[in-house]
C-alpha cells in the first residue's frame, strides 16, 4: 500500500522556500492508492480437530480456521447447530477429498434434556411452546424408555431443519409458521445410555448414524417419559473413527497452526491398508487400475513409502481396484514451494 504525504496546500514543492499565490495554486491531487495484495494462500494438507464452542455457526467457524492457516481450501465434516458444541474435523487442502466419507460416517454426541418444556425448534434457540408434568424420574424408568429407541427406527425430521422443500429450507416455512408434512426417515441407534439425571432433567450418550437429529431423539424421549422436553446442550464427542480426545480450541489451533494438523488418513483409518510398490503407484497417481485380491473393505487406503496416496474402491463387475480419490500432495508442496520462493 502506497501512503501520499500530506502538502501543504500553500507551499508548492518546488525547491523554493517563497510561497506560492492562491491564483496559481493548483489543488495537490490525492496519490491513488493501491489496491492491498492478498498473501498468497498457503497449500495446507491435514485434518484440525477443532473443539466448536457453542453460539457460532459451523461455517462460520469454518471460515475462521481457514483464514488462521490462510488456507487454500477447506470443509468440514457435517455441521454443528449453532448452540451445540464439541467436535468440528476441519479437513485442509487435499484432505477435503476424503470430508464426504466423515460426512456418512456414525456420530457421538452426550446431550442434555430439560423436561417439562418443549420449544418450537428443540433446543435452546427457539420459544417456549408447551409446558407439561414431569413424572418422578428413576434410573429403571429412563433407561426402559431409552431401550425403546435402540436399533433401527424412524425419525421425521424436525421443521428447523436444513432439508430441502420445493427447494427451500425447512426452516424457512417454520419461521414464517408453516408446517410441511414430513416423510420418516429411516436411521440406527448404535448406543443411548444414560448418563446421569435429576427431578427435570436428563444427560444421555447416544452413539447414531447419519441423518439422526439428536434434537427428535430428545423429544421422543420426553414423550416416552409420559412428558414434553428440549435440549438444553449438544456436545459432539466422535466422527467415524474420531475421538473428540485431542480435539482443540479455536485459540489453540490460532496458537499451534501445522503443529495441530492431523494427517489425512485420520479419517479413513478403518479402510484396508493396501501398500504399494513405486510403479503401481504411479499408475493409480494417473488414474489407472490395479489387478489385485479383493479387500475386506470396498473401499481401500493406498499408501506408497508410507503415506496415504489415494482412496481406492473395489469394483465388483471387473474384479479390480480403482482409485476414488488421489490426494496430490506432491503437486500441492511444489505449488507451495514455489510461492514461499516468489
Amino acid at each position: 500500500m502506497i501512503e501520499s504525504e500530506n502538502m501543504n496546500s500553500e507551499q508548492h514543492q518546488n525547491g523554493s522556500d517563497e510561497p506560492v499565490s492562491a491564483v496559481a495554486t493548483k489543488p495537490t491531487k490525492k496519490a491513488k492508492q493501491m489496491p492491498r495484495r492478498r498473501k498468497p494462500r498457503r497449500h495446507v494438507n491435514g485434518i484440525v480437530l477443532l473443539n466448536k464452542p457453542a453460539g457460532v455457526s459451523s461455517n462460520g467457524i469454518l471460515q475462521q480456521v481457514i483464514r488462521a492457516f490462510n488456507a487454500n481450501k477447506g470443509g468440514h465434516t457435517g455441521a454443528l447447530d449453532p448452540f451445540a458444541t464439541g467436535l468440528l474435523p476441519i479437513c485442509l487442502g487435499e484432505a477435503t477429498k476424503v470430508s464426504s466419507l466423515l460426512l456418512d460416517s456414525n456420530k457421538r454426541y452426550t446431550a442434555t434434556l430439560k423436561l417439562g418444556e418443549r420449544s418450537d425448534t428443540g433446543d435452546t434457540e427457539g420459544e417456549i411452546v408447551e409446558t407439561l408434568a414431569v413424572p418422578q424420574l428413576s434410573k429403571p424408568l429412563i433407561e426402559q424408555a431409552l431401550a425403546k429407541f435402540l436399533g433401527d427406527i424412524e425419525q421425521i425430521p424436525p421443521m428447523y431443519s436444513a432439508l430441502k422443500y420445493q427447494g427451500k429450507p425447512l426452516y424457512y416455512y417454520a419461521r414464517k409458521g408453516i408446517e410441511i408434512e414430513r416423510p420418516p426417515r429411516a436411521i440406527h441407534i448404535y448406543q443411548l445410555a444414560l448418563v446421569e439425571f435429576s427431578a427435570d432433567q436428563i444427560v444421555f450418550d447416544v452413539q447414531c448414524s447419519k441423518g439422526t437429529y439428536v434434537r427428535t431423539l430428545g423429544e421422543d424421549i420426553a414423550k416416552a417419559l409420559g412428558t414434553v422436553g428440549h435440549l438444553t446442550a449438544l456436545h459432539r464427542t466422535q466422527t467415524g473413527t474420531i475421538s473428540g480426545d485431542q480435539m482443540l480450541s479455536l485459540e489453540q489451533i490460532e496458537e499451534q497452526l501445522d503443529n495441530c494438523l492431523q494427517p489425512i488418513d485420520i479419517a479413513i483409518s478403518h479402510l484396508q491398508r493396501i501398500d504399494l510398490n513405486a510403479e503401481q503407484a504411479n499408475l493409480v497417481r494417473h488414474g489407472g487400475k490395479l489387478a489385485l485380491p479383493q479387500p475386506k473393505t470396498d473401499l481401500v487406503r493406498f499408501y506408497f513409502d508410507d503415506v496415504c496416496i489415494a482412496v481406492g474402491e473395489w469394483m465388483h463387475d471387473k474384479h479390480v481396484l480403482k482409485p476414488k480419490r488421489v490426494f496430490n500432495l506432491d503437486t500441492a508442496a511444489a505449488q507451495a514451494s514455489g510461492a514461499e520462493n516468489h
